[in-house]
């Protein structure tokens, strides 16, 4: 599909025609490449352990997207369904400036070969890549465009699924300070690549700068309690019992005033994700390698709701 005339000109058309180069790309390299042992066609029962599976918040097109670790997460979670819940690709800082390893292009691929061996992919485009939302209800090699989504779980549970950045109060009355916000973010993320480089001549673990000044800092933790308050209260309003969202980059699954609230997090620091299996219950799944995975599961029933000052402590 190629842009409008009067889109191609803007940054916004430019970075459209940049993703539909890499997915044509890449489209090429898979008709080229032999499958992996784990893309067999026949591996489709293997495919259905899991009903479905949620990722956000790749920021393919930055030195910060941990692409290795997320195609090894996806060799070990197939599912019958694929959420990409927004900021897959960051059309920001492509165009202030190109970036785009081999390990991005894969994982492109790894989505398309999903698409064609039978998982349905759904790509719902956050602020980030903000330029696919205008081609909501169409295709890009298989994988289905919407702006928001609506997900059953097995038990029957309706959850809604959107990226966020609408209950966003910098990105909606001051975008300007969210450019601003994701640059500094990108210095911080660069000066941790370097602080971490050191710790692990010094043989000591992976610690995240930016993830401790989010904790630290009272007004950014006023804000994720606001959003994740305000995202909670929309599903309620339009009679969902959950939401699955990204953006703010903090993997959670907790009630609010009896609201299911599911965040899976990002592939840039926390490296999370959000897994239904067969029977509906949902696990938050922080990536390790696997003799170190954790997870954080949700009772496999649906309690009743809590009460207020519960579900919102």
């Amino acid at each position: 599909m190629v842009p409008p005339a009067a889109l191609r000109g803007t940054p916004q058309g430019a970075a459209l025609v940049a993703w539909q180069g890499q997915f044509r790309g890449a489209l090429a390299e898979e008709d080229a490449d032999p499958l992996p042992d784990e893309e067999r066609p026949g591996d489709a029962a293997e495919r259905s352990r899991y009903r479905a599976v949620f990722i956000s918040d790749l920021h393919l097109g930055t030195a910060g997207c941990q692409a290795e670790a997320l195609l090894d997460f996806l060799k070990h979670y197939p599912s019958q369904t694929l959420y990409l819940v927004g900021d897959i690709v960051d059309g920001w800082q492509l165009r202030r400036r190109w970036f785009w390893p081999q390990a991005h292009n894969d994982v492109v691929q790894k989505l398309l070969r999903r698409a064609r061996k039978g998982c349905r992919v759904v790509f719902v485009p956050g602020n980030h890549d903000e330029f696919a939302r205008q081609f909501h209800g169409h295709s890009f090699g298989g994988i289905e465009v919407r702006n928001e989504a609506v997900h059953e779980t097995a038990d029957g549970r309706r959850l809604w699924v959107v990226h966020g950045d609408h209950f966003d109060g910098v990105i909606q009355c001051a975008k300007w300070l969210a450019y601003v916000g994701d640059n500094l973010y990108e210095f911080t993320l660069r000066l941790n690549r370097h602080l971490n480089s050191l710790r692990a001549r010094l043989g000591l673990p992976y610690w995240s700068l930016s993830q401790y000044l989010k904790h630290k800092v009272k007004t950014a933790v006023n804000y994720v309690s606001d959003f994740e308050g305000a995202v909670a209260a929309e599903a309620r309003a339009r009679g969902y019992q959950g939401v699955v969202c990204g953006h703010i980059h903090r993997p959670e699954m907790r009630w609010i005033d009896g609201t299911l609230y599911c965040n899976d997090g990002d592939w840039v620091e926390s490296l999370s994700a959000l897994v239904e299996h067969s029977d509906g219950r949902l696990e938050l799944v922080h990536w390790q390698p696997p003799a170190r995975q954790t997870r954080i599961p949700l009772p496999e029933a649906l309690p009743a709701p809590l009460p207020a000052r519960a579900a919102t402590a």
